[in-house]
């Protein structure tokens, strides 16, 4: 009877250490997987840096300008594949707008430039006592017209990367 018992005893213990081993396995691959994920979100975050310091200096980098009639500009821009010639790997190297992306990664980041068009700077003043729209009822304030840029900077090119995580970032720019 003693054996029969430390025969379960002995099954129940086994079972315990197979789960706790599941768990652990289970952990270990989430962690690495978040780890993935941040190095494609800092290579992603450089791509965003690299684009806003040439946005104003180099023109020829903008895919389009989304301000203009008829020009349908998609969220995603890097599901387009009118502008994939705009498509812009990061150069290498270290100084402004360059970077290389450490081992790691699963490669160089890429980004995409979009005019937005002039647009009203709301951190200009509009006139004394006068509301951000004071404009539109024929107040004369001193709102001034700028340029933004959405820049949309994902970490690698999805065809390099396999099963890695890619992230995707976008944002405004405003120039000046």
């Amino acid at each position: 009877m003693a054996l029969v018992v430390a025969m379960i005893l002995m099954v129940v213990i086994t079972l315990v250490g197979f789960a706790a081993v599941r768990g652990t396995l289970m952990q270990q691959k989430m962690s690495a997987n978040l780890y993935d994920r941040q190095v494609a979100f800092q290579n992603a975050e450089a791509a965003m840096r690299a684009a806003q310091q040439r946005v104003l200096s180099n023109p020829t980098d903008i895919a389009r300008n989304c301000q203009a009639g008829g020009v349908v500009c998609p969220a995603n821009p890097f599901t387009d594949s009118t502008i994939t010639s705009k498509i812009i790997t990061v150069t290498t190297g270290s100084g402004a707008g360059l970077f290389t992306a450490s081992n790691l990664a699963t490669g160089q980041p890429q980004y995409i430039i979009e005019s937005m068009g002039l647009w009203q700077d709301p951190n200009s003043s509009t006139g004394y006592s006068q509301s951000a729209n004071a404009h539109n009822y024929g107040a004369q304030g001193l709102s001034t017209m700028v340029t933004y840029y959405r820049v949309t900077a994902r970490s690698d090119d999805p065809k390099n990367a396999g099963s890695r995580s890619i992230v995707t970032l976008q944002a405004m720019i405003k120039q000046g």
